[in-house]
């Protein structure tokens, strides 16, 4: 499967990502690759269990739930395939981040076992762990995305993200993005200052402002010209019921 490094929105990955994929690519196993990555990093990141490492997803017991396991043994199963590539550059990126994540997921499996159904909660952080995005923006920008006005959000006010910071922390976002990119991929996106401190009742209400990303100025040739947000197929108004297009894949 080709994959293209080059993207903007793969920024906040470097210099791990370039190296993790050498390395992939040289015949190490993914796990392996990560782990080489984590431990060039000489930062330790740990998780209530102990240092967080990358296993093959062997390591994984039959019967146990992917999320519970990470919890109980600070070990990531991980097979060969870009989409736990790129979950693992985003636990070496964002390991804050994906700790509180997995800290919750935990927590509910721990209440309520597997379900058929994850309930609103799960739900949320899955669909954020694969899909989402961290916003630093000024007050403009973040009143126009909330309001789904595409036309203030990149055209009038598109000068204002020359002082904006978007990272995107959804690895099957990041795998589309680098694999076959295209114009209605949507990320789920949450204020960066806030996300850390959101309890589970927070989480479950799905705070998430919709953000087709190929509209973010210098992500994308094509957005150069206004005609690009014209598409109201991708770009929909405020109380539309149909979704862009969600990249979204889950771990059990």
């Amino acid at each position: 499967m080709p994959i293209d490094l080059t993207g903007p929105w793969l920024a906040p990955l470097q210099p791990a990502l370039a190296a993790a994929w050498a390395a992939w690519q040289a015949g190490a196993p993914v796990a392996a690759a990560l782990n080489a990555q984590r431990l060039a990093d000489g930062a330790v990141m740990r998780l209530d269990a102990g240092p967080l490492q990358f296993v093959p997803q062997t390591a994984l017991p039959d019967g146990e739930a992917y999320e519970a396991f990470i919890h109980r043994s600070a070990s990531v199963p991980t097979r060969d395939n870009p989409h736990d590539f790129f979950n693992g550059l985003v636990w070496l990126s964002q390991p804050a981040l994906k700790r509180r994540l997995n800290a919750l997921q935990a927590a509910a499996l721990a209440r309520n076992g597997v379900q058929p159904r994850r309930g609103p909660l799960r739900d949320a952080l899955t669909l954020f762990d694969e899909n989402g995005a961290l916003l630093q923006a000024p007050p403009p920008l973040w009143q126009a995305l909330r309001q789904r006005d595409w036309n203030a959000l990149f055209i009038t006010h598109r000068p204002l993200w020359a002082e904006a910071r978007l990272t995107l922390v959804g690895h099957a976002l990041l795998e589309q993005l680098a694999t076959a990119p295209r114009k209605p991929l949507t990320a789920h996106v949450l204020p960066a200052e806030a996300v850390l401190a959101m309890d589970e009742a927070a989480w479950a209400a799905k705070p998430f402002s919709p953000l087709p990303v190929l509209g973010v100025p210098g992500w994308w040739p094509a957005n150069a010209d206004p005609v690009f947000y014209a598409d109201v197929a991708v770009f929909r108004p405020a109380g539309s019921l149909r979704s862009t297009g969600s990249a979204r894949r889950c771990r059990s």
